[in-house]
């Protein structure tokens, strides 16, 4: 049986395409997915992701459990600062992409996938033994609205008493918002055309809503579903969990070296280590397709000789680009910029090329 968000009926009513999604019944799409896909590129779009996960980690060890279980320093963040960071397992493979928030010096909010919050939460649980900081898992409790795009922030100003300009990218401060106090605003995305995401409880999600969507008639502000989420992220080279990155997949693979930091110990620290003084044998990359195609995740790469090189792990049709793009893990030294590969589509190659990210 499926979860539904606080704001389930509010897609109903509009029309909403709903589909099951990491045990949720979330909107797929509204009015379209490149009608929704424009609106946040050119205007704006809000999104219901209540479906991500939240915890609370706090006490006097929130901080050396956290430092431990994830690869990014969190000695660096300060009181109202994000971190976008990963957990690794015992092989260093990636068991989440997260963002913590921290509130306080013993008071940290974790941000998780949807479709990882139970893993998570045994992972973080089971090294926590030796730790024993205070976990809570609010992820029933908390709705998360993302306001994105290049009018998100002149809308959210008009229903706020923070100055929003003064909340620099990766973070956050609290304030009321249409009459609602204590919502954490945070500068964050993942659409890659700036915005705000808002947590609050559930109890004023759609008073939230429909403030948004009033305000933002003026701005060509547009309800938008999962579709053109992936859409967008997938033109900045953004991963998606379960997708590009998995249990099996290296931060050192994936591209996330720089949100993994040596200078202090983590779970498969020695693993990776040893991994980055080798050299990943295979690297996720971006690609775009040279013939009119459209790459599908879990499709065949081969190289000129059609020998099997890797695998496409996230596609589609650019809206921007009007070309098929994709994210792929490939054998090194195939993954090099401008360098030819295939994709096996029904049976035919057809020709890409490896090019840098973001797309757009």
């Amino acid at each position: 049986m499926e979860k539904k968000t606080a704001l389930y009926d509010r897609h109903v009513a509009a029309g909403a395409k709903m589909v099951p999604y990491a045990g949720f019944q979330m909107p797929v799409q509204y009015a379209g997915v490149t009608e929704e896909h424009f609106a946040v590129r050119e205007a704006a779009g809000i999104f219901d992701v209540s479906h991500m996960g939240q915890f609370f980690v706090e006490g006097p060890e929130a901080r050396n459990l956290l430092q431990y279980t994830c690869t990014n320093n969190i000695d660096t963040l300060k009181d109202g600062k994000a971190q976008y960071t990963s957990l690794t397992n015992e092989n260093g493979g990636i068991v989440d992409d997260l963002i913590i928030y921290k509130i306080a010096d013993e008071k940290y909010f974790v941000v998780v996938n949807a479709a990882n919050i139970e893993k998570d939460w045994e992972h973080l649980t089971k090294h926590n033994e030796k730790f024993g900081a205070d976990l809570r898992n609010a992820s029933d409790e908390i709705s998360l609205i993302a306001v994105q795009g290049p009018k998100a922030t002149e809308i959210l100003q008009k229903l706020t008493d923070a100055d929003l300009s003064a909340i620099p990218y990766y973070n956050f401060s609290y304030a009321t918002v249409a009459g609602v106090e204590n919502v954490m605003v945070s500068n964050t995305g993942y659409t890659g055309s700036g915005g705000f995401e808002l947590y609050f409880p559930n109890e004023a999600a759609d008073k939230i809503w429909d403030a948004l969507l009033e305000t933002g008639k003026d701005y060509n502000l547009q309800a938008c579903g999962l579709a053109s989420r992936d859409t967008l992220r997938l033109e900045k080279g953004f991963c998606l969990y379960g997708n590009d990155i998995n249990d099996e997949v290296t931060p050192l693979e994936a591209g996330l070296g720089w949100i993994t930091k040596f200078d202090k110990d983590f779970v498969a620290k020695e693993i990776l280590q040893k991994q980055k003084e080798e050299g990943p044998k295979r690297k996720l990359v971006g690609f775009e397709m040279e013939k009119k195609a459209i790459p599908r995740g879990g499709y065949e790469i081969a190289d000129a000789d059609d020998n099997i090189i890797g695998k496409v792990t996230s596609g589609t049709m650019s809206p921007m680009k009007k070309v098929g793009i994709g994210l792929a893990l490939v054998d090194v030294p195939h993954h090099k910029t401008d360098n030819r590969i295939f994709i096996k589509i029904r049976n035919k190659a057809v020709p890409a090329k490896v090019v840098k990210l973001p797309f757009v």
